[in-house]
């Protein structure tokens, strides 16, 4: 059950110089750049998959999502991983940002409505914006910005699956097919 507390935080990130804020309840944790595995056919955006702890975790450059350069990797690059809907299952998504800057709590009355102008991202994927002094911090509907094009259910397997099996030469990828080696065959 979440926190009162909890309920009004937003973890604030950096993309292509801007401040994004998403719901800290969507947020499983945040880890430091790691090089991830490319998966062919895959959109530009998607920069490939990660192991992490044994599941199998998409990345989403967002910059690149929200059709800008993507992210110029710097000691301050980070893979927030977080929980989206993906049809009817919860599954693990990393987005690529160039920093995560801090946690802010924004009670209902400091957020507005999100504008109506226009069909791109304030349209689609805003879910309001934060009023913070004079400036506002856009409010990700992250699960709408990481779903929306169905790509993701291809990628990666929800939360519960099973990730493939790493090969090491002694064993088949599927489990079904008879074990080889160098000599039998």
């Amino acid at each position: 059950m979440e926190s009162r507390d909890e309920q009004f935080q937003y973890l604030t990130f950096g993309v292509d110089g801007e401040e994004y804020a998403i719901g800290i309840l969507q947020v499983r944790e945040i880890i430091g750049h790691r090089t991830p595995t490319i998966v062919p056919m895959a959109p530009d955006y998607v920069t490939g998959v990660i192991n992490l702890r044994g599941s199998v975790v998409p990345v989403v450059d967002l910059a690149m999502k929200f059709g800008l350069p993507g992210v110029t990797i710097t000691k301050r690059s980070c893979i927030v991983i977080v929980d989206v809907e993906v049809g009817d299952e919860l599954s693990m998504t990393g987005v690529l940002v160039e920093g995560v800057h801090a946690v802010i709590d924004l009670q209902p009355d400091e957020i507005e409505a999100a504008p109506s102008f226009g069909t791109g991202a304030a349209g689609r994927y805003l879910l309001g914006m934060g009023v913070r002094g004079d400036n506002f911090v856009p409010i990700l509907d992250i699960d709408r910005v990481l779903t929306e094009d169905g790509v993701l259910e291809n990628i990666a397997p929800a939360d519960g699956e099973q990730a493939p099996r790493e090969v090491d030469g002694s064993e088949s990828v599927s489990g079904d097919a008879p074990e080889t080696s160098a000599e039998s065959v």
